[in-house]
Parts: C-alpha cells; structure tokens; sequence
C-alpha cells in the first residue's frame, strides 16, 4: 500500500531529508512549480508545499521534476504496494506496454474492468488517470536517458515513446 500521508508529517521527511520516504511521495513547491523527493537539498517553506503520493500525480497537477534531486530516479514502490489488486495489475500492464499498443479499452478489457471504473481507482490511489501515470512513465525515463546516455534526440524519442 503506498503511505498514508494523513498519518505522518511530510514536511518533516523533507526538511530532514529523510531517503526513507524516497519514491514514497512526492513534495511540490507551488512558488516554483517543481516537485521533489523527500531527500532533495531544497528547504522549501510550508506553506508552499503540496504533497503527491506519484510523480505521475504532481507533474498531471503542473509541476516539472526537479533538477538537483531527479524525481525520474527515485524508486518506484513494488506493485504489490497498492492497495487494489487491480491497479497493482494494470501497472504491470501498463509497464509492459498495453497501453501505449492498445489503448485504454483494451487495457480494462484485460483487467475485466469498465474504463471508468479503471479511471476512478487510478485516481483514487495514485492521484492521476491510467494515460497520465503512463506519459509520466515516459517522460521520466526520456529525461534519464537524456542524462545518463550519449543518445540522440531521435533514438531517445523511439526508446522512451
């Protein structure tokens, strides 16, 4: 199950630069309209900070990742750490590329689901819909092979898709 941000002080992980909440939620700064992991140098003030359960959830708010502490490398939870059976199913689904071949019809038909009720438990435990989690997917990894490789615009474009 992911973390109950309700039942800890974020704010506090971030301060401190707790690395034990890497991957385990996000902090977005309103004033810069960028998001963070919890271990990243950057002090925000309280009152600027909201905070995402996934990546996927703060960048489909409007932010951008971070710079300095690369939010595309922080560990993404095992599936198994959602609650819903379905959604821990549909993001082994989708990170095996049903849903960019396919499509979202095809990716509730394979989970037994309606696309709206797909819709609803994405938002409910991950913050953002099934297409967003996938583009953040995407996007995060096309910035880590723009940092992390030598490869051209165009091969990295076809790699991250």
């Amino acid at each position: 199950m992911t973390i109950d941000l309700s039942r800890i002080n974020p704010y506090d992980a971030v301060t401190r630069n707790d690395l034990r909440f890497d991957g385990q939620f996000y902090s977005a700064v309103m004033t810069t309209g960028i998001f963070c992991r919890p271990g990243c140098p950057a002090k925000p003030r309280a009152e600027n900070v909201r905070f995402f359960a996934t990546a996927a959830a703060a960048a489909e708010s409007g932010f951008r990742p971070c710079l300095r502490c690369h939010p595309e490398l922080a560990p993404d939870p095992p599936d198994w750490q959602y609650a819903s059976p379905v959604v821990s199913r549909a993001l082994r689904l989708i990170g095996e590329g049903v849903l960019d071949e396919y499509g979202i019809d095809e990716l509730a038909h394979r989970l037994c689901i309606s696309c709206r009720q797909l819709q609803r438990l994405f938002v409910d435990e991950l913050g953002a819909p099934p297409v967003a989690v996938a583009q953040t997917r995407r996007l995060l990894f096309a910035k880590k092979l723009i940092d992390e490789t030598n490869l051209s615009m165009a091969e990295i474009a076809f790699s991250a898709g």
